[in-house]
């Protein structure tokens, strides 16, 4: 297999990316996203999320191949050191390391800057796997040290 490089994410990448990203949007229910934003509006959210936190891409044979970055957990100012993780491969990427690296270098990054919680928000199949949704990534944070965290439903109002 060829070199993988890291690198810092730029706005310039953005069509590149949003490349890798919208058959997530398009293919599966793990963006929470019905549309595919437009190269614009993706380098909008890149120079906003770099302006406090990294976005770094995996980078092989010139072409990237992978990108992980952290933001925003919650917008309150107890929350300033939790953060929420994001990644994504190209399709055919998984499975080769690139994935591990993207995150071991992420929080790297989150830990220099005194992040103390890393929260990876992710789709998780109530019933097994479906075509929407799979335990792709519950298996990979579990296999990087994530708990697995099962928010509370209410049955009924004024219920814990």
């Amino acid at each position: 297999m060829n070199e993988t490089d890291f690198r810092i994410v730029s706005p310039e990448d953005a069509e590149e990316i949003l490349g890798i990203y919208a058959p997530y949007i398009e293919k599966t229910a793990i963006t929470f996203e019905y549309t595919v934003p437009s190269v614009k509006e993706f380098r909008e959210r890149i120079v906003k999320t770099l302006k406090k936190y990294p976005y770094i891409k995996a980078v092989r044979e010139g072409r990237i191949i992978g990108y992980a970055y952290t933001g925003t957990f919650k917008d309150r100012a107890a929350y300033d050191w939790s953060v929420e993780t994001s990644i994504y491969l190209a399709m055919g990427e998984r499975g080769n390391g690139v994935g591990t690296r993207l995150y071991e270098i992420l929080e790297a990054l989150s830990k220099a800057q005194n992040v103390l919680n890393m929260n990876a928000c992710i789709t998780y199949p109530k019933d097994g796997e479906d075509q929407y949704v799979s335990m792709a990534s519950p298996q990979f944070h579990k296999a990087l040290g994530y708990s697995h965290v099962i928010p509370a439903i209410n049955s009924a109002p004024g219920t814990i």
